[in-house]
């Protein structure tokens, strides 16, 4: 199987000859720094030059960004940039770029996807993500009881646009998948109630599943912590997956799958136990070995490899990564 049929092969639950070898969400540049020291050779692309350096099947993604560079910038982490809905108008001809899609490198990526070599995504900031980047973290949890009518009108506007987006990138190809950024939860679950979800939330996702249903691009959800609850929700609107399934959270593949036969999953693999020893990190790799043989879910870094693994530890992990990989895709025939 090339890059892409292995891809197809385990998220429609299909046999497959082995796990895609991933990192969904690259390194953090101070893992990149210390590598460099322990062994990482210099001058490589810090995403996709490194994925080559490992041998790792090659995925790549496009942040389609809904801000143009003459956006005010928010004055500390978290703060936002609008208070009101008049400031929304304010600020509305620095949002939403009328092409945000680079079309020549599209194009190209188009042709390697063609010749099946890597599996093509994009990402959006979802319903949760944006509206929280305008008005800052702590107006953004008021406005739904302060300012609802401004949330409908932000969202209403990112679905607009996002539906933009998948008819342009869809008329230079059919991307793989796709995520929405939210991290609406954290480890003690969701930051809004299912009401809210559904009033806030829902009728803007499924208002853009259908263009992304009629071109077979699958839609995931992107949100650290523990989504377990939420998953119910993601999926009643018409979502296919989630990621990246954080384990310190308290997330548990099996009991998503139990609860939900059918969705997709990336990710899960606990990152905690990377820089503990070939054992611990056997001992993960044990432990989602029977959810991936199965299907429907690709094991990554629960989030990005933290700066604590060495060059040597990431060596083993991925030596490991490739073992069981093989079993599962042995498991899958079999099943």
């Amino acid at each position: 199987m090339n890059t892409r049929e292995r891809f197809h092969a385990v998220m429609n639950f299909r046999p497959f000859d082995r796990l895609p070898i991933i990192e969904w969400a690259g390194w953090w540049d101070k893992t990149i720094e210390r590598w460099r020291g322990e062994g990482l050779p210099a001058g490589l692309d810090c995403r996709y030059g490194i994925m080559e350096h490992f041998g790792l099947d090659i995925y790549k993604q496009d942040w389609f960004d809904i801000t143009t560079p003459g956006c005010p910038a928010p004055k500390a982490h978290g703060a936002g940039i609008i208070e009101s809905e008049a400031d929304y108008g304010h600020v509305l001809p620095h949002l939403y770029p009328a092409s945000p899609v680079n079309a020549a490198q599209w194009r190209q990526w188009a042709l390697e996807q063609k010749e099946g070599n890597v599996v093509l995504w994009f990402s959006v900031d979802g319903f949760f993500w944006f509206p929280r980047r305008l008005l800052g973290i702590e107006r953004h949890l008021y406005a739904f009881y302060d300012q609802p009518g401004l949330i409908h009108r932000i969202n209403s506007d990112l679905a607009d646009w996002i539906l933009m987006v998948i008819a342009q990138v869809g008329a230079i190809c059919t991307p793989d998948f796709m995520t929405f950024a939210e991290d609406m939860s954290y480890n003690n679950g969701s930051m809004l109630s299912k009401d809210l979800f559904d009033e806030f939330m829902r009728p803007y996702y499924e208002r853009v599943m259908p263009a992304l249903q009629d071109r077979g691009i699958i839609p995931i959800i992107d949100s650290d912590g523990d989504i377990s609850e939420p998953a119910h929700w993601f999926e009643e609107a018409g979502l296919d997956g989630i990621l990246p399934l954080e384990r310190q959270a308290g997330v548990d593949i099996a009991s998503l799958r139990a609860s939900h036969p059918r969705m997709k999953f990336i990710g899960h693999f606990d990152k905690m136990t990377m820089n503990k020893g070939e054992s611990r990190m056997r001992a993960e790799f044990e432990r989602l070995l029977p959810t991936a043989a199965g299907g429907g879910f690709l094991i990554g870094c629960d989030h990005q490899t933290p700066p604590g693994v060495s060059y040597g530890d990431y060596l083993t992990y991925i030596s490991l990564f490739r073992e069981y990989a093989g079993k599962a895709g042995a498991m899958s025939q079999n099943r």
